[in-house]
């Protein structure tokens, strides 16, 4: 058995919150053996690639990444561990060809990483896809700046959308224990922002407890002492119930943001996606939660460009956008994915068009982001310091409607800002994206 002491371990993740869980998880595996860690390429000789495969974008972003990464092997760099979703669903395609990496890992085999490693170092490329067991862990190496972390509560889904392969490679939805979650929390730390996340937040505890239990869920974690402030993300608009819509306006430790992915908003088109609801339905749930939760931030995605998706349906979400008045939104490019049940659908549309109708909704989304960033100017807003912004010789942080990376930020000046606390923010200048101002003690 090789003997592994010594080694110096990096680790690169790609794509989402979700996958930046798994990523840490298995980095406090690795430390909590004593095994050194580094953010230095150079120093690493061990590097594991934690890979995203949810868009051909992802998977031949994941291959680059390993492509590049392999030319340290001449160096100091002895073996490439390729982990997550690109091995899980695709290993019968990629293990003979990638061969710069060493050992294969999926998604719910992090419990065999030493293990497979080893045998790597014995001469052998290693496929352990399919071979773990699951054993989840509540420690975690967190990975973000300190004062916030990830949460996520289940994996997989069960939503079954035409274009999506998240249940082809992460399977049914699955909740994690309550208890276990509400521990890996409380070994989190101090944290001034807890964001929770799975692929539907909503429908947490139904496949575990029989029922609904995001509400309670979220009263229970929010009585942690170490969690200052809770933020959702991923909410399923037909899984959204009086009880959670209560819960975010009366927990005054959740804040007053929502992220509801509806992806389109005319009907013909939901229902080719497989998914709930409409364009009223939709649009009462946005009334709703703003007549219930006064100034609720209401983040989306869309997708533009699926399958027969004809230019009245799409003029039709450009007036849903200027109807709903979003707070933000991102816009994607339908991705056409083999395995999937859009992929065999007819009235494919060409990736100019696709583009083209992606811009143009940033463009419509650009100018109501720009109208509701411009009604801050001239009021004082609470803000979670995030660290400096080197280049603008500036304090960075963000309002309740701004979760990190996906939406904007708030840049100010002060004669003094720790990370992680919050400060009371004059704003005097917007874009379509940020805002801009200083504390009130600040003179200019």
């Amino acid at each position: 058995m090789t003997d592994l002491r010594g080694k110096v371990f990096g680790l690169i993740s790609l794509g989402c919150d979700k996958n930046r869980v798994d990523a840490e998880k298995l980095l406090a595996a690795i430390s909590s053996r004593g095994f050194k860690i580094t953010d230095d390429i150079n120093k690493a000789q061990v590097l594991i690639i934690n890979t995203c495969a949810f868009l051909n974008e992802a998977r031949k972003e994941a291959i680059d990444t390993i492509l590049e990464y392999s030319s340290y092997k001449s160096e100091n760099l002895e073996k490439i561990v390729v982990t997550g979703c690109l091995p899980q669903k695709y290993i019968s395609e990629i293990f003979d060809e990638l061969v710069e990496a060493d050992v294969f890992l999926g998604t719910e085999d992090y419990d065999r990483f030493f293990e497979a490693l080893e045998k790597s170092y014995e001469g052998k490329r290693v496929n352990f896809v399919g071979l773990g067991e699951n054993k989840d862990s509540t420690l975690r190496l967190i990975t973000t700046p300190a004062h916030y972390a990830y949460l996520k509560i289940a994996d997989g889904c069960n939503n079954r959308c035409t274009y999506c392969l998240i249940p082809k490679i992460r399977g049914q939805y699955k909740s994690f224990p309550m208890e276990t979650l509400l521990k890996e929390a409380e070994e989190l730390g101090d944290v001034a922002e807890l964001i929770i996340v799975a692929q539907d937040v909503t429908r947490y505890g139904i496949d575990l407890y029989g029922q609904k239990k995001i509400s309670e869920f979220l009263q229970n974690v929010t009585t942690l002492v170490n969690i200052n402030s809770v933020r959702l993300l991923y909410c399923y608009p037909d899984m959204i119930d009086d009880e959670l819509i209560a819960e975010i306006r009366d927990n005054p430790k959740i804040v007053k943001y929502i992220d509801i992915p509806l992806q389109h908003s005319e009907d013909g088109v939901l229902k080719l996606m497989n998914r709930p609801q409409g364009r009223e339905k939709y649009l009462a749930l946005i009334k709703k939660l703003r007549d219930n939760i006064p100034g609720i931030a209401i983040r989306s995605t869309f997708i533009a460009g699926f399958p027969t998706e004809t230019v009245e349906q799409f003029e039709g979400l450009k007036s849903f956008l200027k109807e709903a008045r979003l707070d933000n939104c991102g816009f994607f490019a339908y991705s056409r994915e083999p395995d999937t049940a859009a992929y065999r659908l007819k009235g494919q549309i060409s990736s100019s068009v696709k583009r083209a109708r992606v811009k143009t909704l940033y463009q419509v989304q650009k100018q109501i982001s720009a109208e509701k960033l411009k009604s801050n100017i001239g009021k004082t807003i609470k803000v979670l310091c995030d660290g400096i912004d080197y280049d603008k010789n500036c304090f960075i942080g963000r309002a309740y409607f701004q979760a990190p990376d996906i939406d904007g930020k708030v840049y100010f000046n002060a004669y003094s800002a720790v990370q992680g606390e919050y400060y009371d923010v004059l704003i005097e200048e917007s874009d379509s994206y940020d805002l801009y101002g200083r504390t009130e003690d600040y003179d200019i």
